[in-house]
């Protein structure tokens, strides 16, 4: 692939990434806590990539916007139909919750859809990494290790270093 077509690429990515970035903020400010309607949501979001039901009866919409953007949202319903939380979560006051021994659903719930799984079958570890920004515009890549039960070895977070 030549430098031009990779350019292009990542140009493109970037371009993706701030528009839906920009979308989202303006979908986020027509929603209200406690006043907008689960309808207000798909309106504003469409179609959820996942509907997670809570133990209270209450249930949450997982919308991500992995690979191309660096958000995955987790928007819950109360019992009441309302939008009760708005969690933009691929953030560090997540990453921080990521703890050894912990299973692929429970992180699969935590973060959302990850933008890329790889196996290392030598290695018997699986890993996910999500692309997230670090404020103000700081690219960064944050990688969970599993081990061949599907366990969390490990995890870290690291800055995207454009190469050419």
């Amino acid at each position: 692939m030549s430098f031009f077509t990779k350019l292009a690429i990542a140009t493109s990515a970037l371009a993706v990434s701030v528009f839906l970035a920009g979308c989202d903020q303006q979908r986020i400010k027509e929603l209200e806590e406690h006043v907008s309607t689960e309808q207000d949501v798909r309106d504003r979001f469409g179609e959820p990539n996942q509907i997670w039901d809570e133990a209270d009866g209450s249930h949450t919409l997982e919308y991500t916007r992995q690979p191309a953007g660096a958000q995955n949202y987790m928007i819950t319903i109360g019992t009441d139909g309302k939008m009760s939380a708005l969690r933009q979560v691929l953030a560090p006051a997540y990453f921080a919750k990521v703890q050894p021994g912990m299973d692929q659903q429970q992180i699969r719930r935590l973060l959302g859809q990850p933008a890329k799984r790889t196996s290392y079958p030598l290695k018997n570890e699986a890993e996910w990494d999500w692309g997230w920004i670090d404020p103000p515009s700081t690219k960064m890549l944050f990688t969970v290790v599993f081990d061949a039960q599907g366990k969390v070895l490990r995890s870290n977070s690291t800055q995207v270093v454009n190469s050419r």
